[in-house]
């Protein structure tokens, strides 16, 4: 199958209409990462002359500098140039996986021109880290899916419409599970359809680097002084988020929410990581990733819906093997606060969830 790599680039000009330089982004991410220009310059293959060439540039065109040295510690950037980076990472987390879902749409619509091959199996679920790691190990093995980034009730809709094969969902462990089946009972089908395990993660609240504002519970998220930073209205972990503060008396739209909502785990991350806002909540490996604190609050299984009927056969069948493989398995066991020890175990409904 073709490989299509859509990436995300964007341009900051002056009133003036000069542009920065290129390059300059991608060697203020490094000297963010390594804490000096030098080591930066040999990370992005550029030479120490021609990079602090950039900085200056970049500083007569904005009037501000980027960088300040910092004795006996190498290099640090200035407010704007951490400012310029967590730019650069929100975009990309905000939109990789529209990009990558239109990227695989393009790829199989190239492929199926040249060849008969057969259709792909199509996949409907929201975008996390499993269903990356899924994403990346299938496209390894030249395996096609058809990747298409939803919510659980779009993608539920489009399984009982017999527009995808998998559906992605995922439920809390404990007595919330009860609940949350209840808001999805009406899309389910017990007698056909079929759980296909995928991980059990954690969820809980993202927080700002040794969490300044001392948040503790969920009941600190709605203080006065708290910015926060929503996922989108329909996304399974807003849903989730809805019911866990009802659950203590607490009103969801007593919180103080930024402007902007975010579409992924990785954005509402990037967002905090950036200083926009004091809180999230989300999944574990984006926090982690940005050097945030992390309160775990529950754990969930997530898992796919398919019709058992189609289980035994091609692609289907496939990805289940993928799913039980050890090397899988242990990409998964990777990710902070991701178990998969179910995965690729199928069961029905009431086997999975007797609730």
């Amino acid at each position: 199958m073709f490989e299509i790599d859509i990436r995300s680039e964007w341009s900051l000009r002056t009133h003036g209409g000069a542009a920065l330089p290129d390059h300059l982004i991608r060697l203020l991410a490094a000297v963010h990462a390594t804490g000096s220009l030098a080591a930066a310059c040999r990370a992005c293959g550029l030479s120490y002359r021609y990079a602090w060439g950039l900085l200056q540039q970049a500083q007569a065109l904005l009037g501000v500098p980027l960088l300040r040295p910092v004795r006996g510690r190498g290099a640090q950037l200035t407010g704007f140039g951490e400012r310029l980076v967590w730019a650069d990472r929100r975009i990309a987390a905000r939109l990789s996986p529209m990009l990558e879902s239109l990227a695989t749409e393009i790829g199989i619509e190239l492929e199926r021109t040249l060849s008969d091959q057969a259709a792909p199996l199509r996949m409907h679920a929201s975008h996390g880290f499993g269903v990356e790691a899924l994403r990346r190990f299938l496209a390894e093995a030249g395996t096609p899916l058809d990747l298409k980034y939803r919510s659980p009730d779009d993608a539920l809709a489009a399984l009982r419409a017999g527009a995808c094969d998998l559906a992605g969902l995922h439920l809390p462990v404990g007595p919330m599970q009860q609940e949350l089946l209840a808001h999805y009972a009406g899309r389910l089908d017990p007698q056909h359809d079929r759980v296909v395990h995928l991980a059990v993660r954690r969820q809980g609240i993202v927080l700002a680097p040794g969490n300044p504002k001392g948040v503790r519970a969920l009941a600190d998220l709605l203080r006065p002084d708290l910015r926060f930073i929503h996922r989108q209205p329909g996304s399974g972990t807003r849903l989730l988020l809805e019911r866990l503060l009802a659950h203590e008396g607490l009103d969801i739209a007593r919180i103080h929410g930024c402007d902007v909502e975010e579409l992924t785990h990785a954005a509402v991350a990037a967002y905090v990581a950036s200083g926009l806002a004091d809180a999230g909540f989300g999944l574990e490996p984006p926090a982690r990733r940005y050097g945030l604190d992390f309160i775990p609050i529950l754990s969930e299984h997530y898992f796919f819906l398919c019709d058992g009927s189609l289980l035994a056969h091609a692609p289907l069948a496939g990805i289940v093997e993928v799913l039980r493989g050890e090397p899988f398995r242990t990409e998964l066991d990777r990710l902070p606060g991701y178990d998969a020890s179910l995965c690729g175990r199928v069961q029905t409904l009431a086997e999975a969830f007797p609730a």
